[in-house]
């Protein structure tokens, strides 16, 4: 490899209107060394990558930012503690581009949110969760002095016998759930065959009602929903108008009789009189022949006008 292709590959190529007089090669450029990275340096501003501490709740859409999420973000000095420090990150969320501010706790050796989002809290009761309290790092180190050991031993003592039915009960169950692998995995198998079955029944009964898909089961909710519904049909139409026209009638037979009579001769009369139109219309284009049917029909219907 040439020099000059090394003093490029380790980007340390300087042209040739350089000289040394000139400065470094950033001054020569006149940029920073850190690009734009440094287009706030003026400020007091610098922008690195910052990951996200904990998990918090953002303050402008209210949705999560986990923790280890990273941003591009503005770091710069807003105070100290003693001798240490202070610095202010400030980024902007990815899902709606709102403001968040952190700053460093040196006291505390934390990170504490000064505006735009909100500290997810995950704490527990060890009591509520049925757990154990571990001991601290300062009494972790005073176990090992045997006066601190004796001095607490009545206390260690009293505690075991509180928890000892409860890791007693818990010792059982957990045997009496394990103690059987060969039941275990019998009622698994039933449990996937009585599954399987239903879903093959299921299908079935969908399949008889000409339906592509599965049918859950009938709720007593979906039931109760459906007797709710009521449908307008032609049915329920012209059973209204039945009644409606039986209670109009007269209650004696007689006459209901005779109207019905009436009525039904007049519907015939109708009838005749269509087939009587048709037959001599048919005569008039000379399509076909009278028949004996057609004239007798014909017959009738002049005797009867005249």
């Amino acid at each position: 490899m040439s020099s000059l292709a090394a003093a490029r590959a380790d980007n340390f190529y300087y042209p040739p209107e350089w000289s040394p007089n000139q400065g470094s090669l950033n001054k020569f450029h006149g940029q920073h060394a850190l690009r734009e990275r440094a287009r706030k340096i003026d400020q007091g501003i610098l922008i690195i990558r910052f990951e996200m501490p904990y998990n918090i709740w953002c303050g402008g859409c209210n949705s999560m930012i986990a923790k280890g999420v990273r941003f591009n973000a503005e770091k710069k000095q807003v105070g100290n503690y003693y001798s240490t420090k202070i610095w202010s990150f400030t980024m902007k969320s990815a899902c709606c581009r709102h403001e968040i501010v952190i700053q460093t706790d040196p006291k505390n050796c934390e990170y504490v949110i000064i505006s735009g989002a909100q500290r997810k809290t995950e704490e527990y009761d060890i009591e509520d969760a049925e757990t154990f309290a571990l001991p601290a790092d300062e009494e972790k180190g005073k176990l090992a002095d045997p006066f601190y050991r004796l001095e607490h031993q009545e206390g260690d003592l009293k505690k075991k016998k509180e928890a000892e039915p409860v890791l007693v009960r818990l010792q059982r169950v957990s045997d009496s759930r394990h103690s059987d692998d060969y039941a275990l995995n019998k009622a698994l198998r039933a449990q996937l065959r009585n599954q399987k079955k239903r879903v093959a029944e299921e299908e079935a009964a969908s399949r008889k009602k000409g339906i592509g898909i599965r049918l859950l089961p009938p709720s007593e909710e979906d039931a109760s929903s459906a007797a709710h519904v009521k449908f307008s049909s032609k049915f329920d139409k012209n059973r209204k108008d039945k009644r409606a026209l039986i209670k109009a009638t007269s209650i004696f037979s007689g006459s209901s009789g005779s109207s019905m009579s009436n009525k039904r001769h007049l519907e015939l009369e109708s009838k005749r009189r269509k087939i009587s139109a048709a037959a001599a219309s048919s005569l008039l284009a000379g399509q076909f022949k009278p028949s004996s049917w057609s004239q007798s029909a014909v017959t009738s219907h002049r005797n009867r006008r005249t």
